[in-house]
């Protein structure tokens, strides 16, 4: 693979092809409300010299999503609520900030101080229901340390968005793609954090292998693959976490069949997670 600054490429194994290509497309720029998604996603393809093929994956970030479906909010028009105040004292969190959290959450799932981990109203548990004020930039005439600053949430339908993102490009290309979108999230009993999938098109995010013979012949019986989830953490090696700059991501060689279903097959429904 070509893992010139252009590129910024990996290669790894593929569960099909033996072989995955990795590549975070050049000149992304920052991206205002409104913008044409698609538009951007073909001029970094033209500068990589990637022609889109059937079965290529796009990974994209998700603060790009939510920057061009308009998902901000700045902490000043904030008003929290009694139980907000209440608990953002427990999580020495800005009221404010709880607020945001707990409007688009279902649930709060843990909490002490410093961390508050729920359910999102999409149904993924994560930290701060996604909320994040990194490389969101600053109100105009404010610094990115400013009490008015503003704040990025995740997009309100990441599947749809993937589905859209997934049918204009195929009318702009004639390729029949499939999207991710990723965040990064912390795991509850390990450190650091990965790629996840929070939105998907074009692709089975979750696969089942029950059935399938392993090397001796012996039928799995307790295996499901987060496929979407493992693209999306490969992904995200390219893409980085800081100032990198290299919000989407090219995959080719991971020969799957299109898929139907979606992001939300991945969430474990309550009734059987063990841990809450």
């Amino acid at each position: 693979m070509d893992a010139s600054p252009a590129h910024s490429g990996i290669n790894t194994a593929a569960q099909t092809s033996g072989q995955l290509s990795i590549s975070a497309l050049p000149g992304i720029p920052l991206v205002n409300p409104g913008d044409d998604l698609t538009g951007i996603i073909c001029d970094g393809l033209q500068q990589s010299g990637i022609t889109l093929l059937d079965g290529d994956i796009l990974v994209l970030a998700q603060k790009i999503v939510s920057k061009s479906e308009g998902r901000y909010a700045a902490l000043d028009s904030v008003t929290p609520s009694a139980a907000a105040i209440e608990l953002a004292k427990e999580v020495d969190k800005d009221p404010r900030l709880v607020e945001l959290i707990l409007s688009e959450s279902k649930d709060v799932v843990r909490k002490r101080k410093g961390v508050l981990i729920v359910e999102h109203n999409l149904g993924i548990v994560m930290a701060n229901a996604g909320i994040d004020a990194s490389n969101v930039e600053p109100l105009e005439g404010t610094s990115s340390t400013d009490a008015k600053q503003q704040v990025l949430l995740l997009p309100k339908d990441p599947d749809s968005s993937c589905k859209n993102l997934r049918d204009r490009l195929r009318e702009k290309t004639g390729a029949d793609v499939a999207i991710i979108i990723n965040d990064s999230v912390g795991r509850a009993w390990r450190n650091g954090t990965v790629g996840m999938a929070i939105g998907t098109a074009g692709i089975d995010a979750l696969l089942d292998l029950n059935g399938r013979p392993d090397l001796f012949d012996r039928p799995l019986q307790a295996t499901q693959v987060g496929l979407a989830d493992e693209l999306a953490s490969a992904a995200s090696i390219v893409m980085g976490q800081a100032d990198e700059g290299r919000p989407a991501v090219h995959i080719r060689g991971y020969a799957a069949k299109t898929g139907h279903g979606n992001a939300q097959d991945l969430i474990r429904a309550q009734e059987q997670d063990l841990f809450r």
